[in-house]
């Protein structure tokens, strides 16, 4: 059975294709500013499942014979959906407000065959960020570039982001934006993967 990632991440390749999964890549075509706009009601939690149902759906439409993986993640503080920082100006504000606190970060992973969600699950890991000066920030914006515009949180866990961080709950690959086990494990009941 024919596996597409509805995405243009390279994380998310990556992953599949280190977990030994063959499959195509393919830029979802949806609207994320305007999807997000019209579910401004929805927590978190289910913004990252609607994004990633979305996702999935709009490559599903298109390759009715192939099983569509979409996926998407929203930064929850305590119950706000935050999304990537436009610049390193908003990453700044973004990582104050995050000082000291416990986020969480949701994403959302579905499955889509034929135009139809036939699998989703929800990954959420669980984030202490550490009370750290304005000098170390000063230095890890310096350092990290336009690089804190490409995730949600402003960091990346696999590199300098560690450092931000006194406490991190939950399975590492729902943090990289892909809960890879629940995914291998639908896919195998499926028939798409070696059982």
């Amino acid at each position: 059975m024919k596996l597409v990632l509805a995405s243009t991440s390279p994380i998310r390749s990556e992953l599949l294709t280190r977990a030994g999964l063959v499959f195509e890549a393919v830029k979802p075509e949806v609207d994320e500013a305007e999807l997000k706009r019209s579910t401004r009601h929805l927590s978190p939690e289910g913004l990252a499942q609607s994004l990633a149902a979305a996702k999935a759906v709009s490559v599903a439409n298109r390759m009715a014979d192939a099983i569509v993986i979409g996926a998407d993640q929203v930064l929850n503080l305590d119950g706000r959906s935050f999304d990537k920082p436009t610049s390193r100006e908003a990453a700044r504000r973004q990582l104050v407000e995050l000082r000291g606190k416990i986020h969480f970060l949701e994403t959302g992973l579905c499955c889509a065959h034929s135009g139809k969600v036939v699998w989703q699950h929800l990954g959420r890991a669980r984030l202490t960020m550490r009370a750290f000066s304005d000098n170390f920030l000063d230095d890890y914006l310096l350092h990290m570039g336009e690089e804190v515009t490409t995730s949600v949180g402003a960091y990346k866990l696999e590199g300098l982001g560690i450092q931000l961080f006194d406490g991190i709950e939950g399975d590492y690959f729902t943090i990289l934006g892909l809960p890879l086990l629940p995914l291998l494990d639908f896919l195998r009941r499926k028939g798409a993967l070696a059982a």
